[in-house]
């Protein structure tokens, strides 16, 4: 529903006695005259609090877990760490549906752009760090919640940076790490270890310092690959279906390691492209 801004004031009704004001967004309609939008779009957004709930959800697991180690139940504190992991795994399905599904139904609105960054900054920002904190972090003291906050800052940072490059940034690269790509290697650690029983705490060094390379990729100004160019509503070859089915095969055959070399061999290839890159140009001098 729309109304133009010349429009006079409606009279009140029962709908503006309620004390939650309703949403009004100004746009332009096929003419290009400026238009007055109320109310949101119910689709797109429904997968983003759904995303939104996945992060939380991961959060409350992660917080189930360090209760359950203080209990000494290491067991239980696996099981709830396998939970926070793989609810961020299934925040990053959802964050791609919510933009795919906005796009294809001609729903996009700045409320949708703003409500997907803040449902990220939970999901992709604050869940991975404290899962990690949880499980391996805190026993570094200080320095273990510092890598945790370069984390959380690095996110945040990565996506105020790309809310302001919507528009203008080349599409088939993202500047710097995402950070759902980030969250999946740090909740692929978690989770592909923890399955196993093995403690976080034996290796913390080791974590806080993929956790704290995560954040510093995530501001970097390395190029990755973001794969919008692909094509998913053309025709493709037979075969292609049948790749589809064998990469969901291998995946299922292991989620927690799968996913966990997946996410890292993603995370490494932005530096090694930007090295291999360097070296062409200086062999070209």
């Amino acid at each position: 529903m729309s109304e133009r801004p010349d429009e006079p004031n409606q009279a009140p009704d029962a709908e503006s006695l309620l004390p939650i004001d309703e949403h009004i967004e100004e746009g332009h309609d096929a003419e290009g005259r400026k238009v007055r939008h109320r109310g949101i779009y119910l689709l797109p957004n429904l997968f983003t609090t759904a995303n939104l709930f996945a992060g939380f959800y991961s959060i409350i697991s992660s917080m189930s877990a360090q209760a359950a180690l203080s209990a000494g139940d290491s067991a239980g504190a696996s099981r709830y760490f396998a939970f926070a992991a793989i609810a961020i795994f299934v925040a990053m399905v959802l964050d791609g549906l919510d933009g795919r599904v906005a796009r294809m139904t001609n729903t996009q609105s700045a409320f949708g752009a703003e409500y997907d960054s803040l449902s990220d900054m939970v999901a992709f920002g604050v869940a991975p760090a404290l899962l990690a904190f949880g499980w391996a972090l805190g026993d570094m003291g200080k320095v273990g919640w510092m890598v945790a906050f370069i984390y959380v800052a690095g996110a945040a940072l990565r996506l105020a940076r790309f809310n302001t490059q919507v528009g203008k940034a080349d599409k088939r690269y993202f500047i710097g790490l995402a950070s759902p790509a980030a969250a999946g290697v740090v909740a692929g650690v978690v989770w592909a270890f923890s399955d196993y029983g093995i403690q976080g705490s034996k290796m913390s060094f080791l974590v806080a310092l993929l956790v704290a390379a995560a954040g510093m990729l995530m501001v970097s100004n390395i190029k990755y690959n973001s794969f919008k160019e692909l094509d998913l509503k053309g025709r493709v070859p037979f075969v292609a279906i049948l790749a589809v089915v064998l990469v969901f095969a291998v995946v299922f055959s292991d989620p927690p390691r799968i996913l966990l070399l997946v996410f890292l061999a993603y995370a490494a290839s932005g530096p090694v492209q930007y090295l291999l890159h360097l070296r062409r140009h200086k062999s070209a001098e």
